[in-house]
């Protein structure tokens, strides 16, 4: 499996999406997950994330209130749930662990409309 996102897809600003995250249990288990993404032209910046256990989450300043990270330990599944979308939150999103990170999935684009 490695990593495999999806749920991207378009929607206008106000709209909402769901990504889900499907990793490997080597990449998965026991590790802070995070979700990221890369606009064009951009560098990939992190977006959120959540120690192995799922009580601890963080987001950057730009999604606080809207993003909402969660996972599930037994499936090695991984959800970004994402409200209030605005264009500038466009972009390829993808899934990784925080550390040691050795390959990147195909990524999930999210396109949002004004």
């Amino acid at each position: 499996v490695q990593l495999v996102e999806s749920g991207g897809g378009l929607a206008q600003a106000g709209g909402s999406l769901r990504l889900s995250c499907a990793a490997s249990a080597s990449i998965f288990s026991g590790n802070q997950m995070g979700w990221y993404r890369q606009a064009p032209g951009k560098q990939r910046e992190l977006v959120a994330t959540i120690t192995p256990g799922g009580t601890y989450t963080n987001y950057r300043d730009a999604v606080k209130g809207r993003f909402t990270i969660s996972r599930d330990n037994a499936k090695n599944t991984m959800s970004l749930q994402m409200n209030n979308l605005k264009p500038e939150d466009t972009a390829m999103y993808y899934c990784n662990a925080l550390k040691d990170i050795r390959s990147w999935g195909q990524g999930t684009q999210v396109t949002v409309s004004s």
